[in-house]
């Protein structure tokens, strides 16, 4: 890793058992506290701090939103020019939060594929790095690095929770488990309906494609989960599971009246599991909850959604 990561080694905060219907402490790893508002900038910081070692000097990233500032953070910190290729999904306000934090936005596409190889045909057209946002695996080791943070802290885990998108959180959370002898402990991958490419895929038995992404956690928002991480569940014990909108959002607010920190609906999918799945957790005694966060969320929004949604 490199001697000065962009990310911040997040507080790690343990609640009350009575927070959820679990009953159990749990352990939350605030990475919403990102000077990029999310998880992101542990593996997008480290790709693209790799590509300038090797004489990039100019960045492509898609992006629908957190990867974008994520990288958009990192070019600026590192200083060289990125652009972020978003598609037209990604509302006005992520788009101008990317553009304050020092990169260029193009929008291309009605969904993230097409915005993902719109920015590989501007990058090899401008001899430029491109960083993809959740499926390379120096953004594995970079998100692992929540793994370190944790286990340096003495804190006892059973089990971790995340929520999945593309996957890269996912194998990073394993591959950061495996580089501390932790390949033992299950991690729940949740999803919401509406954007459960992964558990979809591991129910066929094959890595399908999602017809649209109708869920309001349009961070999770991959039609199509990383292929590594739809074969992560050969080599570690993985348990994919589901919440709905409705129960992500409640999740959302709850962390909101109780800690002061506002989340996304893909966030609020992880924490919503200790009280729509509390019969999964009822075999540990120590879950860990990796808070991602996001940047696509707001007052408004919660409102607007709780108004839609409960």
């Amino acid at each position: 890793m490199p001697s000065t990561p962009l990310h911040l080694d997040t507080p790690l905060f343990r609640t009350s058992a009575s927070y959820s219907a679990s009953n159990k402490p749990l352990w939350l790893k605030l990475d919403a506290l990102q000077p990029s508002g999310s998880f992101k900038l542990r593996g997008v910081g480290r790709l693209c701090q790799h590509e300038i070692e090797n004489g990039a000097r100019e960045i492509f990233c898609a992006s629908g939103g957190n990867a974008g500032i994520a990288a958009a953070y990192a070019g600026r910190a590192l200083g060289i020019p990125v652009t972020i290729v978003v598609p037209e999904t990604t509302s006005p306000e992520v788009r101008q939060s990317i553009e304050a934090t020092g990169a260029t936005v193009l929008v291309h596409g009605s969904v993230f594929d097409e915005a993902n190889a719109y920015a590989i045909e501007r990058a090899n057209a401008r001899k430029a790095a491109y960083v993809h946002p959740f499926d390379h695996p120096l953004l594995w080791e970079g998100h692992g690095t929540l793994i370190d943070e944790v286990v340096a802290k003495g804190a006892v885990f059973d089990c971790v929770i995340t929520s999945v998108g593309g996957g890269g959180l996912l194998a990073g959370i394993v591959a950061g488990l495996k580089r501390n002898g932790l390949s033992h402990v299950p991690v729940i991958a949740v999803e919401t309906e509406g954007a459960e490419s992964l558990h979809a895929s591991l129910a066929a038995n094959e890595r399908i494609i999602l017809p649209a992404i109708t869920s309001i956690a349009s961070s999770l928002g991959a039609r199509q989960v990383a292929q590594h991480a739809f074969d992560l569940p050969k080599h570690h014990v993985i348990e994919s599971v589901t919440v709905t909108d409705a129960q992500a959002l409640a999740a959302c607010l709850k962390f909101a009246d109780a800690y002061r920190i506002l989340v996304e609906p893909a966030c609020g999918a992880a924490l919503a599991v200790a009280d729509v799945h509390a019969d999964i957790l009822a075999r540990f005694n120590n879950p860990l909850v990796e808070v991602c966060g996001g940047i696509g969320v707001s007052l408004e929004k919660l409102k607007a959604w709780k108004e839609r949604l409960l």
